[in-house]
């Protein structure tokens, strides 16, 4: 992957917030399948560079704001990690329109329901709270293209399958980016049930 093959705007976004230009090496492997729309499973160690190949194979996706529903639902182990991803998706895409907002158990959940009803292109959360909020007809799925989820290993091994098959037979197409630190063997749930034909990452 090199940086004249990215929207200009997501160029200087990387640049602005002092990012290596040059990619790591999970990076220039996994940005090109999520370009291409492909699903994506990625297994690489902590601090590889995972979080940040989402972030920009999203932004490079989505390009601009477009309607009212989230096209992207980005998947947390937690609400810290939920906002640490806004926060880098917020400085990569400082040169864009794309809205983003983050959900969280305990929050107040009619807040976060109005917010994201005011129009947003991404959502971040954990799989807790944005599964209370599609029980309360909260995201809206007619225009989701990407489910990503970070830190799989962490997510899967606990009661948190449902949420995805939820958004997945609500949505015909849909492009899952499953990132993970490690394989568990819960994982291949997902594997095997929502994924077609996926591109495989494996990285020691």
């Amino acid at each position: 992957m090199k940086l004249k093959k990215l929207l200009p705007e997501l160029v200087s976004g990387i640049i602005d917030a002092g990012y290596d230009i040059n990619p790591r090496e999970i990076q220039t492997e996994s940005i090109p399948v999520i370009k291409s729309g492909a699903d994506l499973f990625v297994i690489a160690p902590e601090d590889s560079g995972k979080s940040t190949a989402i972030i920009i194979g999203i932004i490079q996706q989505l390009k601009e704001a477009f309607e009212e529903a989230p096209r992207a639902i980005i998947m947390a182990a937690s609400k810290e990690k939920a906002f640490q991803l806004e926060e880098q998706f917020e400085l990569l895409g400082s040169h864009t329109n794309l809205r983003v907002f983050t959900v969280f158990d305990k929050g107040n959940i009619q807040y976060q329901k109005n917010m994201i009803y005011e129009g947003l292109d991404v959502l971040i959360g954990t799989p807790i709270r944005i599964n209370e909020l599609l029980s309360i007809t909260g995201i809206p799925t007619t225009l989701l293209k990407i489910l990503a989820v970070d830190d799989a290993e962490t997510l899967f091994p606990g009661q948190n399958h449902p949420v995805v098959y939820r958004i997945a037979d609500r949505t015909k197409k849909l492009q899952f980016l499953i990132f993970a630190n490690k394989w568990h063997e819960k994982i291949d749930d997902l594997f095997d049930r929502i994924m077609k034909s996926p591109v495989v990452i494996r990285k020691s």
